[in-house]
């Protein structure tokens, strides 16, 4: 790791970036993609092409203080009936312009709650899914699961519709951290649920952790990742909490005086990453790790990692097909991103549309950055010859396109010949690195912290 001082030299502990799940940012997104152009981008996709499906549950029984995701309470489960019927027809929808012969590489059932639905629901979601387009062989079908709000039946009912891999968002196991972030989630039950997932036969677990939150110490914060590997997870993501209430209102609820320090928060990460890594994980990008045998893991070995809007993932599919309120698609031609309130969603697809209302058309220069930030991001390092061969560009124009980085980073990073790597010591910069590829204007504050 490089020196905390130099890390605060390069702006790490200052600087506020965007995670690059695309590019350009979704914050980049406007006017111009439409339902028509949706339409046609969905009747583009090549016959026999691997697909991804991205379904967005957005409803929660509580709302938690920390989260930034486009989510809505309901103490009820009156909304619920209404919305699945809006994701059926949304897919209908889809099924119209996208070819018959595609296949489902990956289904992402996310929110949201996806388990605050009733089982019946969830048993009639699964038949539409089985039904939309043949799965492929090793699709992978993944559901955040949160333990408070889920069941034995629920689970059952889930692995009847196809889940291989189940995801729990842990944050913290500490009682004070979790009261600050409104968040109760018991250690036992967490297990609890871990054990019904085990004994239904769901043999893949993902689990997420955060660092930076309020009252968090590396005692704390040891303890809490030693609880989780206790559960054995096959993957953890370990987040920086993005302290974001200009975008997330709810945010106001958490204590900032209580918030670490960004030196706290190295501390607070490195103290996990330790852990994971003592542990036999293999450390995935900027903030995954994973046991050998994970599907994650093995893309990392194989040069095929990727970056999609939940992250890292092992998914090479070059389509993903958002669905539900605030739903992102990603096409080679560009994104498109569905209407984000569920009153104004549900108002375009009870009108048979498309619901797209915004999105980004790609350039030629906005793929040619693409694939060198996701270089960057996934593999810490821009191989020019292969970009140039790829997009068939000169490499002069990419060593203009890195001097700056090149200079800035000049003691992070090593040149041999045409391929830029960033050192092992300094992989917590990839963000900033890829930020001097990025070609688009960054509102002032407007993104999460580097670290």
């Amino acid at each position: 790791m490089a020196t905390s001082d130099r890390l605060r030299d390069l702006g790490l502990f200052d600087a506020r970036v965007p995670r690059y799940t695309s590019y350009p940012p979704a914050n980049h997104f406007a006017g111009g993609v439409d339902a028509d152009v949706t339409a046609g981008w969905l009747r583009a996709v090549e016959p026999g092409t691997r697909v991804s499906l991205y379904l967005h549950i957005p409803y929660c029984r509580r709302l938690c203080w920390f989260c930034a995701c486009r989510t809505q309470g309901t103490t009820t489960d009156r909304p619920l009936a209404p919305y699945l019927a809006q994701l059926k027809a949304e897919l209908g929808l889809v099924g119209r312009h996208l070819p018959q012969d595609v296949v489902l590489s990956q289904i992402h059932l996310g929110g949201g709650t996806p388990t605050l639905l009733p089982p019946e629901m969830l048993a009639d979601l699964g038949r539409q899914l089985a039904m939309f387009r043949p799965w492929a062989r090793d699709l992978e079908f993944s559901v955040e699961i949160d333990p408070t709000e889920v069941n034995q039946e629920r689970i059952d009912t889930l692995r009847i519709a196809g889940m291989t891999r189940a995801s729990i968002g842990v944050q913290d196991f500490d009682p004070k951290v979790q009261e600050a972030i409104g968040r109760i989630q018991s250690f036992d039950r967490t297990r609890e649920v871990v054990d019904m997932i085990r004994a239904a036969g769901i043999e893949s677990l993902n689990m997420d952790v955060l660092f930076g939150l309020p009252y968090q110490t590396r005692a704390r914060m040891t303890e809490s990742v030693q609880r989780v590997l206790s559960l054995t997870p096959d993957r953890v993501a370990l987040y920086g909490y993005a302290h974001v209430p200009w975008m997330a209102k709810r945010q106001v609820m958490i204590p900032t005086d209580e918030l670490p320090d960004a030196e706290e928060r190295l501390n607070l990460f490195e103290t996990a990453r330790r852990l994971f890594l003592w542990d036999g994980y293999r450390e995935i990008g900027i903030d995954h790790y994973a046991r050998p045998t994970d599907s994650m893991a093995k893309a990392d070995e194989q040069g095929t990692l990727r970056r999609n809007f939940q992250g890292y993932t092992a998914d090479t599919a070059d389509v993903l097909i958002g669905v539900g309120a605030s739903a992102i698609s990603r096409y080679p031609q560009g994104f498109a991103q569905n209407q984000s309130t569920s009153s104004k969603y549900a108002g375009e697809i009870e009108a048979g549309r498309l619901a797209t209302h915004r999105g980004h058309i790609l350039t030629e220069d906005d793929r040619l950055r693409s694939a060198m930030i996701e270089d960057m991001m996934c593999r810490f390092e821009i191989d020019l010859d292969a970009i140039a061969e790829r997009f068939g560009v000169k490499v002069a124009r990419l060593r203009r396109m890195c001097a700056a980085l090149t200079v800035k980073f000049a003691d992070q990073i090593e040149v041999e010949g045409n391929r830029i790597r960033l050192t092992e010591s300094a992989r917590l910069l990839a963000r900033l690195v890829a930020h001097e590829i990025d070609a688009y204007a960054m509102p002032e504050g407007r993104h999460s912290r580097a670290l």
